[in-house]
């Protein structure tokens, strides 16, 4: 037989939908190519934590130019 338990003690967790929601939209913007610039300052911060970390602007810059400036990189 099941139970039914009272809505007060089911457990929502806001933050693991959160966590959850995040993890689905990096994926999103890995398939489709969009840089993500909190990855990169996290990655700065701790595997090259004297290095300058570049700006949300010039980061966003930088991957524009690594994408378009490279023939044959495209397929159209």
């Amino acid at each position: 037989m099941r139970t039914l338990t009272p809505s007060s003690a089911i457990d929502h967790r806001p933050s693991s939908l959160q966590a959850r929601l995040e993890r689905v939209l990096r994926v999103i913007r890995s398939i489709i190519g969009a840089p993500d610039y909190d990855r990169y300052v996290a990655h700065m911060e701790s595997h090259h934590p004297g290095c300058a970390v570049m700006s949300r602007d010039e980061f966003m810059r930088q991957r524009l130019e690594s994408r378009y400036s490279r023939p044959g990189s495209r397929c159209c």
